[in-house]
């Protein structure tokens, strides 16, 4: 079983005395032992955290996607946790304010590898407050848990970002949260302070279910370690009406919407060609969020074997699939998206304009795919540096 940084700070025993820290968790934030990670820190080091800090869908996960998660006091210790992730834009970012008492912030986030996930902006942003106030970062490294060797996608475009568009990488990046977090500190030229604590036992070719360790679910609509194979591309559907599943027990995993023919739609998929996974015609009906109450019919993703399967690859033949079968049910999200209204939302997503562009003008993705090797080859090449972990990048 692979070791966290929190399972190594946790050894080191007194490695928080007489610190005055916060910790910015959630709930996937345990310890080896499934205690979670501030109580697990209190019972080390003998006191808790000065102050908690919460990411979208609250420290304990409570909330939906896009829903204000508000400042409270936690339980458990009687310590305040600040959300980071309130009802306007501004939430997003912490207060230097909130670590002028502190000498040390800590980090402890299950990412699950992809651009989008927005757990990577929350941490960055934090980290920048503290630094900036003269405090110290340490960042608790965990799994990614699609492994770590491959990459895929566009880079997301200057004039893109947002809350799920943070950084210029792939959406399918390959970096566990500590890599990325030094990454974005030589990009930005970072004051002093960084540390990341490293795993043990890690290796980039493990995927979640090599680690030996429990999922717990780092967000409400992240069940299950399987789901992270396929949120990669199947989180493209927020950027439209089709329901990617949430209210569901099957987030992310079965994606329709009412009046589609499911066997056409199954069949159309999957003479794709695409490796790693096939299409299972299906019906469902999402008791909340899209289309909630009605009938939807759809697909199942079921991916049988992970190491040749592209995730971002078949949530965009996705789109392209329903436009040309459904084009009824298919339209693009026009409602602001993450508290960004000038912009649609798909185009945040993808990171650009050329995917709505092409599929609006009837293109063919196999142009999209073939314009990603590049960028992708020039992330791998940036991101070397600021590896922390073995293994051999493949294509």
């Amino acid at each position: 079983m692979i070791l966290t940084g929190l399972d190594r700070l946790l050894a080191e025993g007194e490695a928080l005395a007489g610190r005055r820290y916060g910790l910015l968790a959630h709930g996937a934030s345990v310890s080896n032992g499934l205690v979670p990670a501030h109580l697990a820190l209190m019972a080390t080091g003998g006191e808790p955290p000065t102050r908690l800090f919460g990411p979208e869908h609250g420290m304990y996960g409570i909330e939906q996607d896009m829903v204000p998660s508000a400042d409270q006091i936690d339980p458990w210790t009687g310590v305040p946790v600040v959300s980071l992730y309130g009802e306007s834009e501004s939430s997003l970012r912490a207060d230097r304010a909130h670590f002028s008492d502190l000498d040390l912030l800590l980090i402890d986030l299950q990412d699950v590898g992809a651009r989008y996930y927005t757990y990577a902006a929350t941490a960055v942003w934090a980290a920048v407050a503290a630094l900036e106030e003269g405090c110290e970062v340490w960042v608790l490294d965990r799994p990614n848990p699609i492994g770590g060797e491959v990459v895929e996608g566009n880079l997301r475009q200057e004039g893109f970002e947002s809350f799920v568009g943070a950084f210029e990488t792939p959406v399918r990046h390959g970096l566990t949260l500590g890599e990325l977090m030094r990454l974005e500190g030589a990009r930005n030229d970072w004051p002093e302070g960084l540390r990341v604590w490293t795993m043990q036992g890690w290796r980039r070719s493990m995927l979640w279910d090599e680690t030996g360790r429990l999922w717990m679910a780092p967000s409400p609509n992240i069940p299950t370690p399987q789901t992270t194979l396929v949120y990669p591309g199947l989180c493209l559907l927020e950027g439209t009406d089709l329901s990617e599943g949430r209210g569901t027990t099957r987030p992310f995993e079965v994606v329709g919407a009412p009046g589609v023919e499911p066997m056409r739609l199954a069949e159309e998929l999957n003479n794709r060609g695409l490796a790693g996974v096939h299409f299972v015609p299906t019906f469902f009906r999402p008791m909340f969020h899209k289309h909630e109450g009605e009938i939807c019919g759809g697909v199942e993703i079921k991916v049988t074997d992970p190491g040749s399967f592209q995730p971002y690859r078949c949530g965009v033949e996705i789109l392209f699939g329903f436009q040309r079968l459904a084009p009824d049910a298919f339209a693009w999200r026009d409602r602001p998206y993450e508290f960004v209204s000038d912009r649609p939302a798909i185009d945040l997503l993808s990171g650009s304009g050329e995917l709505r562009e092409l599929l609006e003008a009837g293109g063919d993705p196999a142009d999209l795919f073939d314009s990603w090797a590049s960028q992708e080859d020039q992330f791998r090449r940036e991101c070397e540096p600021w590896l922390l972990y073995p293994g051999e990048a493949r294509p």
